[in-house]
């Protein structure tokens, strides 16, 4: 037997599951979670405590066809200026529950895209995070940049705002996919873009590339993957590209037929995959890539990775907040999540109410799953000693679930003689799959992304 072949009897093909960013996942969020729930988780923080802050700027000046973001289109820079107000009340209802002396371990700037943002708003966002809360000693400030909408100025406010690592949206280089998933971004122009950061200080480089997108072949993702090695970044995200059309209507504009099968999406992942590797990066969990010398792979080497709602990370926070439209937060008794739409966010924000609209209240055993979910996706192991240590679990209601991914992933997992599960190297792009085991939330396959 083949191992592509063992690979698809096992459903890795044909199935249809989470990312797993969070466990229970967004689908599973209701109304039953709203903005006194947010106020008291944030109220429970304690005094001192280092907490993680995303900021969510929902607006561009295109939309991408391939997107999947909760985003909108605009050339109104009224209207930018609208949400930032909006936005600056949102972190003022937020510090009148924040307990003293709270500090960043990390702060990000997502969207969207954030570098929209002309140099004296970003300044004014930046003082009025400020005021919330300063950065922990070693924290890190991380903003997502489009190539396509950032320069000189906007550079140097956000370097005077403290930011330390810059993400770039790469996609693909290829014109005839940039095309293809209206995404115009010359690699001149990228990297450019990298080295003016780099001039301005911003030592350290985040990429994200996907496979899986329409008309991508394997020497084409070769070639892309080679240009981005030129650019030397420090982690790079290997996305699969989700095509999920009835969820994102602007990928309607993507013709089905000139996406790769399931079978050349996979091939398309080891290719470049391959290159990282043989460039000296370090495998992160499922998709990602670092050098040895990030923070991220240390994290790994220490067993010390986590994952939240912006991927993998080694920020060991236990408490994320979301602000802005759709913004997710995660607390230890639960998710809240921001109304998606910008016009009820900013209609709730303003009556001096938080803006969750969903979410959901951890149970004992959704703490449990989601820990053995999360140690799956980062370590492809999962140690019941540990998770029950880590959630107060029984050992006896964490060894049968073990014992059940194992009879049903025979193939490509150990369980070792003290109850430890392992995935194979063979057997790691099945992760997800070998994750959704654990997922007590029954879901239909349409309503997620391919397993690979």
């Amino acid at each position: 037997m083949t191992h592509t072949t063992q690979l698809s009897q096992l459903g890795l093909f044909d199935r249809k599951v989470p990312r797993y960013t969070s466990y229970p996942t967004a689908p599973q969020f209701s109304d039953r979670v709203g903005g006194a729930d947010m106020a008291r988780w944030i109220a429970a923080v304690p005094p001192g405590s280092a907490v993680s802050l995303y900021i969510h700027v929902p607006f561009c000046r295109r939309l991408c066809w391939f997107c999947a973001c909760r985003t909108q289109g605009t050339r109104n820079m009224a209207t930018v200026r609208a949400y930032l107000e909006t936005l600056k009340a949102e972190i003022a209802l937020v510090k009148q529950h924040l307990a003293p002396g709270i500090r960043l371990s990390r702060l990000h700037w997502g969207g969207g895209t954030p570098t929209l943002l002309p140099p004296e708003m970003i300044a004014e966002l930046a003082a009025t995070l400020a005021d919330l809360a300063p950065m922990a000693p070693g924290g890190e400030f991380s903003v997502e940049i489009d190539p396509n909408e950032i320069d000189t100025a906007r550079m140097a406010a956000l370097k005077a705002a403290g930011m330390t690592r810059a993400s770039i949206g790469v996609q693909d280089f290829d014109p005839a996919i940039q095309r293809a998933i209206g995404r115009d971004q010359g690699f001149e122009l990228t990297r450019d873009v990298a080295a003016a950061l780099r001039a301005h200080g911003i030592a350290s480089l985040n990429a994200d590339i996907l496979f899986g997108l329409p008309h991508q072949t394997s020497a084409r993702i070769t070639d892309t993957v080679q240009k981005l090695l030129a650019l030397n970044p420090d982690r790079v995200a290997l996305y699969g590209y989700a095509h999920v059309p009835w969820m994102a209507r602007r990928q309607a504009m993507i013709d089905p037929d000139t996406l790769p099968d399931p079978k050349a999406r996979l091939h398309l992942f080891d290719t470049a995959r391959r290159l990282f590797r043989w460039d000296g990066y370090e495998e992160i969990g499922i998709d990602h890539f670092a050098r040895p010398h990030d923070t991220l792979a240390e994290a790994a080497r220490q067993g010390q990775l986590r994952r939240n709602f912006q991927g993998y990370t080694d920020d060991a926070a236990p408490v994320l907040i979301g602000l802005g439209a759709s913004a997710i937060s995660q607390f230890p008794a639960g998710y809240a999540q921001n109304a998606a739409a910008t016009g009820d966010y900013t209609r709730q924000i303003r009556t001096g109410a938080l803006a969750t609209s969903r979410g959901h209240r951890l149970s004992p055993d959704d703490r449990m799953r989601s820990r053995m979910i999360e140690s799956l996706m980062c370590n492809f192991a999962i140690d019941p000693a540990r998770i029950s240590a880590e959630t107060g679990a029984p050992l006896g209601q964490i060894t049968p679930l073990l014992r059940g991914l194992a009879q049903t992933f025979a193939a490509v997992v150990d369980l070792g003689p003290d109850g430890s599960l392992t995935i194979r190297r063979e057997g790691r792009p099945l992760t997800r799959l070998i994750a959704h085991g654990l997922d007590a939330y029954a879901a239909p396959d349409t309503g997620h992304s391919s397993a690979i």
